[in-house]
């Protein structure tokens, strides 16, 4: 991608972008059940951070690509 993105492709990024947030939300939620009720699988607790940390570091992939550079 060279920086701009057509229209379509701006509104599939923006739609891919919405998703991100929203499994970023639920997984947000499911670790903080996990916190509220005694984290007693820890595997499970270490793989809902994990994945939470790869949406954060998509989203904001994604956010760069929508976002233009300004050239100062």
């Amino acid at each position: 991608m060279s920086g701009w993105a057509g229209s379509s492709e701006t509104a599939a990024l923006a739609a891919r972008l919405d998703a991100l947030r929203v499994e970023h939300r639920d997984l947000d939620a499911a670790i903080d059940a996990l916190v509220e009720g005694g984290v007693t699988d820890q595997l499970r607790f270490a793989r809902l951070k994990k994945r939470k940390l790869r949406l954060r570091d998509e989203i904001a992939m994604i956010e760069d690509q929508l976002i233009p550079d300004i050239i100062a």
